[in-house]
């Protein structure tokens, strides 16, 4: 009996993996092996930093919080310290916000848990 291969899908998996390696450097865009690799890499640092953004963009709003707050005479920690105790839930991201681009609503916030 003659061994049967499916030529078609095969070629189709490799011409999935070439696409997506489409303006990679070298080998790594049209030599398949290589290719592979460098997707099979590059799919794994997709995943990675998924999660590695997360931290970056919190660690961005608190320098954010941070810069704004000292401006009102508090640091960073002064100013969550105050807003949990006076139990105003808002989270980081929308602070960040309002510090970067309405002042004046972050300044009510500020002056509100000052006193």
């Amino acid at each position: 009996m003659p061994r049967s291969v499916n030529s078609v899908a095969s070629r189709a998996k490799r011409k999935k993996i070439i696409k997506a390696t489409k303006g990679y450097f070298g080998a790594r865009k049209n030599v398949y092996t290589v290719s592979k690799n460098a997707y099979e890499k590059a799919l794994s640092y997709a995943y990675r930093d998924r999660r590695n953004k997360k931290r970056s963009f919190r660690a961005l709003w608190i320098q954010r919080i941070n810069a704004a707050a000292r401006l009102h005479d508090m640091s960073y920690s002064e100013l969550m310290g105050k807003l949990h105790k006076n139990n105003i839930d808002i989270n980081r991201k929308v602070l960040a916000d309002l510090a970067m681009n309405n002042p004046s609503a972050f300044e009510a916030i500020a002056k509100s848990v000052k006193k």
